[in-house]
């Protein structure tokens, strides 16, 4: 078979290893791939957003199947387009994946739907959002409507932060016309967890929870990030809240969609907050999370093109989905600067002794090849994983790795994980 993943970072590279255990795939494509990825795929420099690309691509390649991993392409109907021509393609939709695409939609969704979320206003008028938001309950949380690269969701203690989120998406056009409209809601308390499932529109098969670490600093200090590190499983998902979110949660949102005539198809992400009133949605994501990938697929015991097919074909109900007891823990190597500016071009040491180490994979995020050498060419550059019996024993082997592995610059959270262990 010859499959083609849309996509170029660390979730990307995990689903491609993945894919690779299928002894009927021969070749994989990544549009565009990264210099990590080489080793596993051929890389073609289309990027993701490039859908007429794609689309020819796949077309003149007689491609057997697709995955559309990245939020943008999804949202912009990629996978449409290629169900167009004929090639069954993994992920939904444009008129599901706009339960990621626009915050709108979904929080609509889900009071329509009684699904647990935060209270909330809609602002499309910058003037009445900052006059909503000085009398305001603090903290409060405001949100950019559209996709925002991770970036569009701001934490508001003060008055004066409040204001000033405001201004910058809706007045100062932060994120262009993602902030057209705002979401303004409370603010929620209690542990996170991710939770991936795969999904065929009518049946729902969720993956091992994961607990992600967004602060670029030990202590969960500093500015947020796209992930600095994962767990999985999370402590805090027991099997009670995990029954709680399947009955309130997970299946009413696939039959909302399906009312609304927007079956989704592919991987739905829920972020949760796990409250004192109960479980509730904070964000929906179209597709796999970024680093959560990196933790839960290593522990999939099944096999992720039967299950991807399963999802377009409608026949998940029918298809064996299983995860193993152990753990898995995934610590980001960055750039040093990130998330602000930093430095690109510097050679990376440690991958040959720590590549091949039994219980660790390291996933390519942002590398390219220069003269033959790998170098960092973006902020979150590696994600070290390992998996052992429990969390102690993931996390100590990927730190082994993590120490040896570096460049010019490069820095990574010391204490990933700290808080599971403490909850275990």
């Amino acid at each position: 078979m010859k499959l083609m993943v849309v996509g170029g970072g660390g979730r990307e590279h995990a689903i491609i290893k993945k894919l690779k255990e299928n002894p009927a795939v021969e070749t994989i494509f990544a549009l565009p791939g990264n210099g990590g990825i080489a080793a596993d795929a051929t890389c073609v420099p289309i990027g993701a957003t490039d859908l007429d690309a794609i689309v020819e691509f796949a077309k003149n390649e007689a491609i057997d199947f697709a995955v559309v991993a990245p939020d943008d392409p999804l949202v912009l109907g990629c996978v449409d387009r290629l169900l167009e021509i004929g090639i069954p393609a993994f992920g939904p939709k444009a008129n599901a994946a706009i339960l990621e695409g626009s915050k709108v939609f979904s929080k609509n969704l889900m009071k329509k739907y009684h699904i647990p979320t935060a209270a909330y206003e809609v602002f499309d008028d910058a003037a009445k959002a900052l006059a909503y938001v000085k009398e305001a309950e603090l903290p409060l949380v405001v949100k950019a409507d559209g996709l925002a690269l991770g970036k569009g969701v701001l934490i508001c203690e003060t008055r004066e932060q409040a204001i000033d989120a405001v201004d910058s998406i809706m007045n100062d056009h932060k994120f262009g016309k993602s902030g057209d409209q705002i979401v303004v809601e409370e603010f929620l308390t209690g542990p996170e967890v991710s939770v991936l499932c795969f999904t065929d529109g009518e049946s729902l098969a969720p993956m091992v929870s994961s607990m992600d670490h967004k602060r670029a600093l030990d202590g969960d200090k500093g500015l947020n990030t796209g992930g600095m590190g994962t767990v999985a499983p999370n402590p805090y998902y027991t099997d009670d809240v995990a029954a709680t979110c399947m009955e309130t949660i997970f299946l009413p949102t696939i039959r909302a969609m399906q009312s609304e005539g927007r079956p989704f198809q592919g991987c739905l992400y829920f972020g949760l907050m796990l409250t004192p009133k109960g479980p509730k949605v904070i964000e929906y994501n179209c597709r796999f999370g970024d680093p959560e990938t990196q933790v839960v697929l290593p522990l999939l015991e099944s096999d992720l093109l039967t299950v991807m097919q399963a999802c377009v074909n409608g026949t998940l109900a029918e298809t064996d989905v299983r995860f193993s007891k152990g753990a898995a823990a995934c610590v980001i190597i960055a750039s040093g600067g990130y998330p602000e500016s930093y430095e690109k071009g510097f050679v990376l040491h440690g991958l040959d002794e720590n590549g091949g180490a039994e219980g660790v994979i390291v996933y390519h995020a942002g590398t390219k090849l220069q003269d033959g050498k790998l170098v960092n060419a973006g902020g979150r550059v590696l994600g070290v994983t390992a998996t052992g019996d429990d969390l102690r024993a993931a996390l100590d082997k990927a730190y082994a790795a993590v120490e040896t592995i570096g460049f010019d610059g490069s820095f990574f959270r010391h204490d990933i994980g700290a808080r599971a262990l403490a909850a275990n």
